[in-house]
Formats: structure tokens, sequence, C-alpha cells
């Protein structure tokens, strides 16, 4: 987004907040449909005992956009072409392999959800919403500019109040979501192990900070003139208010499902489920709102999931790439974006079962997104991206926390589920 025209004093105000959007726009795209049940089944099986993990991913999920946005505004460039050029084309093909196979299998688990929602506000069967559902966000990226489809997603962001009301409507105990939102403990039972687990490991999914740089180096409109100071103050405030945001939002899935579900120990797989199950037990109006919370997550995360599949791709094979491209300009990029929403529409419509194939995407992208986030890091240092404009030592070492506390607890995942604890 072009920061505004300098002059009168009165665009001072505007100019302060005109950066925040992107970083905003790109950490709520985080709490798409998956993180929606992963939510639910946390919620379900340990009750308001993990709201603090919750809350938790707003410092690394912010750490992690800052690096993000600062690398793609000073290098003018995306990670996936920052690797290949700085590290070369085996490291580059591994981080190209696991974001792609994440990116896929979750577009077709956000498009089912968001279906879901939708028929479930429609009230219709979502089989007869995916096909028309998936239309509709291809023409979206086909037919709107860059700036035009981040209008329509930033006005679509308001809808995520909506879990907000959902978790006010089942009626918590509020006593007890203060004492585990702030009150932190853990225990190795299995169950809450695992929640803890797939509440971080969802939340930094690599979609979500190499977006932040696609946004940030490609998509924007370039200009000459090198980033200053403020502009990259302002898209680290931009990051931590998107992160707060991101994190308090699914705290109220959390809660909403703690309160109903939880305490009735009822089983849930997925966000639809929830969204279902919420009805006979805090009514429907939390279910509705439950359900258009949904559909609004899914809506603004798929645009995001494959366009970056697309970008991603696109880098690998240096095509030309953007959605401010003509579609003449660009037809491998688009091609890439109808494809990923094409498979995901089949895997749908053909009933194949998403859960296992969301377990291993989990795994891989749990193993994959430290790596990502460490070759982040590694390039925000690096005076041949940066030059005089490198992340400060203080962000890099929170980068790399990250990077190790997601890796550590990946590798822990993996061992326990080897173990059959999980």
């Amino acid at each position: 987004m072009p920061a505004p025209q300098h002059g009168a004093r009165r665009t001072r105000r505007p100019e302060t907040f005109a950066g925040i959007g992107p970083e905003v726009l790109t950490a709520a795209s985080d709490n798409d449909p998956t993180n929606v049940g992963t939510a639910a089944l946390v919620g379900a099986q340990t009750g308001y005992q993990l709201s603090w993990v919750a809350l938790l991913t707003a410092p690394l999920l912010g750490v992690v956009l800052s690096i993000a946005a600062q690398v793609g505004m000073v290098a003018r460039s995306d990670l996936q072409s920052l690797v290949l050029k700085h590290y070369g084309r085996k490291v580059s093909v591994v981080l190209l392999v696991s974001v792609v196979l994440v990116n896929l299998v979750t577009i077709a688990a956000d498009l089912q959800a968001g279906a879901a929602g939708i028929g479930i506000l429609a009230g219709v069967g979502s089989g007869w919403v995916i096909l028309p559902f998936g239309l509709a966000l291809v023409g979206l990226l086909l037919m709107g500019k860059y700036d035009e489809v981040v209008a329509v997603l930033r006005y679509l962001l308001i809808g995520f109040l909506a879990f907000g009301a959902a978790a006010i409507l089942a009626k918590p105990d509020w006593s007890q979501v203060t004492k585990g939102s702030f009150l932190p403990t853990m225990t190795l039972r299995p169950e809450e192990l695992a929640g803890a687990l797939a509440l971080v490991g969802t939340t930094l999914t690599a979609y979500v900070y190499f977006w932040e740089t696609i946004a940030r180096g490609v998509e924007e409109p370039a200009d000459n003139r090198r980033p200053r100071s403020k502009d990259l103050a302002r898209a680290r405030l931009g990051a931590v208010v998107g992160a707060i945001f991101t994190a308090v939002i699914l705290w109220f899935m959390l809660v909403a499902c703690a309160a109903t579900l939880g305490q009735q120990h009822r089983p849930v797989a997925t966000a639809q489920d929830a969204a279902s199950a919420l009805r006979p037990l805090a009514g429907s109006l939390a279910s509705g709102f439950f359900a258009a919370g949904l559909a609004v997550s899914a809506v603004v995360a798929l645009p995001v999931l494959m366009a970056t599949t697309a970008h991603v791709v696109g880098a690998e094979f240096d095509w030309r790439r953007g959605l401010s491209q003509k579609v003449r300009n660009a037809r491998s990029f688009y091609a890439i974006l109808a494809v990923s929403i094409a498979l995901g529409v089949a895997v749908d419509v053909a009933g194949v079962p998403l859960i296992d194939m969301l377990v291993a995407a989990s795994v891989i992208g749990g193993l994959g997104t430290p790596v990502g986030v460490f070759l982040l890091v590694c390039l925000g240092r690096d005076a041949r991206v940066m030059g005089d404009q490198r992340i400060s030592s203080g962000l890099a070492i929170a980068g790399w926390i990250v990077a190790a506390v997601v890796g550590g607890l990946g590798l822990l995942y993996v061992i326990w589920a080897a173990l059959g604890r999980f």
C-alpha cells in the first residue's frame, strides 16, 4: 500500500496508520478454518486450560511478521526469491516443497470449511456451495488488482468479531477463563501437550510470513527511495497490532468451544463440527456467529494461500507474477492460482477425508516453519540483502528463539507421535 503524499498537516494522522493494514490482514489470514478447527479441538479436549497458549502466539507471530515486513520492504523481494539467490536451488526447493504441499492441503480443508460455514448460514448443504465458492475466489483474484483485493479483504476483518460474539453467547465461566489465560499451567498429559503444540504450530505457518514478504516486497507499488526508519517502524507496529488481533480471535474461538463442547465433553474433529455442535449447546445465535466467523476466515485466508502458492512457484521458476499483473502477462502465475483452488474443489467434491492429510501437512509445516524462520532471520541480518537497514540484533535473537521453540515443539510432537503417545 503506497504511503500517502506529504504536505498539509492534516495528512499526518492518516500517514501514521496507513502502513498498518498489510500486516493486520496478513496476520488475520493466519486464523484460517484449520486454525478454527484446532482451537475447537483444543477447547473441547482441555477446556480453558490452554487459553494462555492462544495469547502466547501474539509475541511469537509479531516477531516473525516484523522481520518479514522489514526484509520485504528493504530487499524489495520475497522470501523464496531471496533464498534461491543467496542459498541456492537445493535449499529453495526444500522450502518450496514444504510450503506448497502444506498450502494445497490447507486450501482443500479451508474451502470445505468455508463452504460449510456458508451452508450453515444459508441452510443448505455445503456440497452445493463448494464449487460456486471456489469460482468466486478465483474470480476475485483474476479480476481484481492487488490493492482492490486487499481492500475487499480488509473490510471483511470485522467479521472475525463474530467469534467474540459466539464466545460471549456461550456464557463461559469467566473466572476460569481468566485463570486459564493468565496463570499458565501445563502437564504432560497427551491431550494438553498435543493441544499446545497444535495451537503454536498452526499459528506460525509458513504461508503467513511468506506472504508478508510478498506483500511488502513484490505486490506493493515500488518507488525508487529506500524505506525510511519511520516506514519500518510503522510496519513493525502493524505486525504487533495484527499479531494481537489474531491471538485474541484465536482465544475467542477456544473460549467459545471450551464453554460448550469442553463442558459437555463433546468430540469435535473439524471447525464445521464445532459450528454445528454449538447450536444445541449455546443456541442458534451462537452457532450462527461461529459459522459466520468460519466463513469469513475462509474468505480472508484462501486468497492469501492461493496467491502465496503461485508466488512461491513463480519465484522458483522466475515467472512474471503478481496480482496486479494482467492475466495475459502472467499466465503461469494465474494458472497456479486456478489449479490450486481446482485441486481443492476436486478433493472436496470427491469426498476425500482430510483429517489424515491435515495431520501430515501439520507435521511437514511444523518441521518446515522453523527452517523458513531461520532463513528469514539470516537474510534480515545479511548486509548483502539489507545494506545498513538490517534487522536489529534483538529482533534477530527473538526470531531465532521463535525458530527454536517451534522447531523443538515440532520435533517433540514427532517423537511423541512415534512413541504412540498421541
